[in-house]
């Protein structure tokens, strides 16, 4: 056990990217307790003692288009970083997830002799396999969170750990849903469907209304269907409420911050917007719908650029579609109820069993204890400078 006061910088762009890096700040103290940690963090982070010099929803931003659109303030997000690290040398920079801004900060602050981490692989496997190179240059290591992922550093001979996923650590392999329904007080009677439209504006304002209005299409058929939507801070509940005051009198709703997981646990289906959430889901046991919906610039350049089988993470890591994902045009209130229906009205049936069993497989092949493997790959890295 190391004493040094070591200055470890540390960046996240996501409510995803905060869950691992403040369960990798946590193992890190038990490691080094008298270490610094600052960047730019998110409310876990910050809850474990990390410095946030800029607000994480500034790089809450997704989609070719879109980042076009914030270009200007991301760079000078970026350089107010370097600079800070310029007069305070980290003994170590970890950029977590949000790829395209850390990996251009981690490659200024590398070829300044500092060793640099990046904690969850860009999607080599799925689009632009060539960046694997940049990665290289950027980072001393890769830190994966999918077996799959480092067979391609392998191949291409670049430090890659495997990890495993946090939340397959913090996920019972079983969950518990009357303890869920219990602490959200919902009624074993009702029908509960978790409905998780993203954690950025624009995924909130694109895809809210298509699945309120395909809950709207499911009521006749789930008398007691409830709707329950769980948002990661004030600002997505205030945008969520603003919607809701004015387009769904009819549906029994409930909006809580925070309590995504147990709200999935609860639920009887999950309909959410596709990202880290989906696997989330599935670590849940939850049948689920995902959707997502592009700008129609974007859409068009990754219909020619990503050259995966699958967006949903579930279907990605069992190489098959195991849950139904909607892109583009295909997101539509009808088809979205369409799909949910049987999961709603048979919750327990053989097809359903089936899935729970393949869930749990995926399971089990990503609890790894993650926060203890990225701490002890991270320390042995600052360990080998010293």
């Amino acid at each position: 056990m190391s004493e040094k006061a070591l200055r470890i910088g540390i960046v996240a762009g996501e409510a995803s990217g905060d869950i691992l890096a403040a369960g990798l700040i946590k193992q890190l103290k038990h490691h080094f307790p008298h270490a610094i940690f600052e960047g730019i963090a998110g409310p876990k982070m910050q809850a474990q003692g990390c410095q946030s010099l800029f607000d994480m929803e500034e790089l809450s931003v997704m989609g070719l288009v879109e980042v076009l659109s914030r270009i200007r303030r991301l760079i000078f997000v970026r350089k107010s970083m370097f600079q800070h690290f310029m007069a305070n040398p980290p003994d170590v920079f970890i950029g977590v997830d949000a790829p395209d801004f850390n990996l251009g900060l981690a490659l200024k602050l590398k070829k300044q002799g500092i060793k640099t981490v990046q904690y969850v692989s860009p999607t080599v496997w799925a689009w632009r396999e060539k960046r694997i190179f940049k990665i290289a240059k950027a980072t001393d290591l890769v830190l994966s969170i999918f077996p799959f992922e480092k067979r391609v550093y392998d191949k291409h001979q670049i430090p890659c750990e495997f990890v495993g996923h946090t939340m397959a650590d913090d996920i019972a392999i079983k969950p518990d849903q009357q303890k869920a329904r219990d602490g959200l007080k919902l009624r074993n009677s009702e029908t509960v469907l978790a409905v998780l439209p993203g954690s950025r504006k624009r995924e909130v304002d694109t895809l809210l209304d298509v699945f309120i209005q395909a809950c709207l299409l499911l009521k006749p058929f789930v008398p007691e269907l409830k709707i329950l939507i769980p948002v990661v801070n004030r600002e997505r509940k205030r945008q969520v409420d603003e919607y809701l005051q004015t387009h769904s009198p009819e549906l029994s709703i409930q909006v809580v911050i925070g309590h995504a997981r147990e709200a999935m646990i609860a639920s009887d289906a999950v309909l959410l917007a596709s990202g880290t959430a989906t696997l989330e889901a599935m670590l849940c046991k939850k049948n689920m719908v995902t959707a997502y919906q592009l700008s129609g610039i974007t859409y068009q350049m990754m219909k020619w650029l990503y050259k995966a089988k699958y967006f949903a993470l579930p279907n990605v890591l069992a190489n098959q579609k195991l849950i139904p994902e909607l892109l583009q045009n295909d997101v539509t209130a009808q088809s979205i109820s369409e799909l949910l229906l049987p999961m709603l009205k048979e919750p327990n049936s053989d097809e359903q069993q089936q899935l729970i069993a393949k869930f749990t497989e995926l399971h089990l092949s990503l609890k790894k204890d993650a926060d203890l493997q990225s701490a002890l790959a991270v320390e042995k890295l600052i360990e080998s400078q010293q």
